[in-house]
């Protein structure tokens, strides 16, 4: 009888606990739910989804360390208990703590949009924002597991039989961790000092693209055909690359003619200026035509233009350069370029055989030669 009523005491408690952190832990769930259909315009939405997930998962370990410290356990039980159970309590502050930092840089991601026309002020403070919160989050989640496994004694001796030997562990764990401590450095400097922002046009090791992500580790740069190029931090701090938009978007762009010398530059000009001019991706900077070369048969001209950003730039070149052709074809055909050949007829007193002997065998002076060894006496005949 007394067993039972021992078991009694000591299953009442926890029961009741139980109950009340599955009844706590639903209503948590139904109110992070409920605010998750609101946080786009609601503040107090937002704040409730990101305390509630991880309270539903603590205050039911709060209760059953209450319900633990009231049942007649022996103490040596209570204890291992209670450690667990703040094991996972710490776990959960850590968890709250990186969701706390994730929902402060979707505040500022979406007061900063990129989608507008002109978003360099907006990708600048998303770069920093994303890089700085990948860097907190790691530091918080490092922390919080350090806090935890510091929480067993062993573990703890073993970090006092560490620093004993801090020196050799110490340059051990330095050369194992430079690559991760370099990513990290290389982050921060991005994010301050911002060669690349999310967005910007680069050119990284000949391949035209986007920056798409910028994490704790790499950089993810969106190929102009749908590729991703995945690039560590590191690179960006030790390479030069071309970064197309650092200040600005706009850009100029050239679209190169071989023309004829006959081509009558004026009207390049004025043909120019009007296709940039019914071109809406044209940003009215710069049309200009210039004569930049020039070879034995055509010239090379120029055609200059210029686009409110890369995209706009490569089809305002290809238009312009169709549309130039298209003109000069059709009223100016002698701008074309072409091949000029000019034949010279042979001499009329020359025999045939000896034109085609001249001209396809012989070299310069040959006829001199051929003359001078028919007059020659012939040779000596030996005795």
């Amino acid at each position: 009888m007394q067993d039972w009523s021992q078991l009694g005491a000591i299953a009442w408690p926890l029961l009741i606990a139980l109950a009340l952190g599955l009844l706590v832990r639903r209503g948590l769930l139904a109110l992070a739910a409920r605010a998750r259909t609101r946080a786009a315009t609601h503040l107090r939405a937002r704040v409730a989804q990101v305390v509630a997930v991880p309270a539903a998962v603590a205050l039911p370990l709060l209760f059953l360390s209450l319900a633990v410290t009231a049942t007649p356990l022996p103490p040596e039980w209570i204890g291992r208990i209670q450690h667990w159970l703040g094991i996972g309590g710490l776990l959960c502050l850590t968890w709250l703590a990186v969701r706390a930092v994730g929902a402060v840089e979707r505040r500022i991601l979406r007061e900063h949009p990129v989608d507008v026309a002109d978003n360099l002020q907006a990708r600048r403070v998303q770069t920093q924002t994303a890089v700085i919160s990948r860097v907190i989050q790691g530091a918080i989640i490092l922390v919080g597991v350090a806090l935890a496994l510091m929480t067993f004694p062993a573990i703890r001796q073993i970090g006092a039989t560490l620093l004993a030997s801090a020196g050799i562990i110490g340059l051990v764990a330095g050369i194992a961790a430079r690559p991760v401590f370099g990513n990290l450095i290389a982050g921060l400097q991005i994010a301050l000092t911002q060669p690349i922002r999310l967005d910007d046009v680069v050119i990284v090791d000949g391949e035209w693209g986007r920056v798409e992500e910028i994490t704790s580790a790499y950089v993810v740069v969106r190929i102009w055909d749908e590729r991703r190029l995945v690039v560590p931090l590191t690179w960006f701090i030790e390479n030069p690359f071309q970064n197309w938009t650092r200040t600005s978007a706009q850009l100029l762009g050239t679209a190169f003619l071989w023309l004829d010398y006959r081509t009558p530059m004026a009207e390049v000009r004025a043909e120019l200026q009007r296709l940039c001019g019914q071109d809406s991706r044209w940003d009215g900077r710069v049309c200009v035509a210039q004569v930049t070369e020039t070879a034995e048969t055509t010239i090379q001209v120029r055609l200059l233009v210029s686009a409110r950003d890369s995209g706009s730039l490569f089809d305002l070149r290809c238009a312009v350069r169709e549309g130039m052709i298209d003109f000069l074809a059709a009223h100016h055909p002698q701008a074309l370029p072409r091949l000029r050949a000019v034949v010279h007829e042979p001499d009329a007193g020359t025999p045939p055989s000896r034109r085609a002997s001249a001209t396809e065998t012989d070299s310069p002076g040959a006829e001199q030669s051929r003359e001078a060894d028919a007059t020659a006496p012939p040779p000596a005949q030996p005795s």
